[in-house]
């Protein structure tokens, strides 16, 4: 469990297995949504981003590419 920049509680659900982030919920204004990291599929035709969020968050390796809408 942690607490996400807005204050409200995030739930995080590990893979028993490889330990792996799965799915998380948050608590709030997202109550009932439950978020999957697109990390969590091997499908190298899943679609893009729309946009991005937290980027200066980002490590310096990773770099946003394609049509994607930047929200900083």
């Amino acid at each position: 469990m942690g607490v996400a920049d807005s204050g409200n509680r995030i739930t995080f659900h590990f893979c028993p297995d490889c330990g792996s982030d799965v799915h998380y919920t948050i608590d709030g204004k997202f109550d009932g949504l439950v978020a999957i990291p697109v990390g969590a599929f091997a499908d190298p035709e899943f679609p893009h981003p729309r946009f991005s969020v937290w980027e200066e968050r980002k490590h310096a390796w990773v770099e946003i590419l394609g049509p994607v809408e930047h929200l900083n």
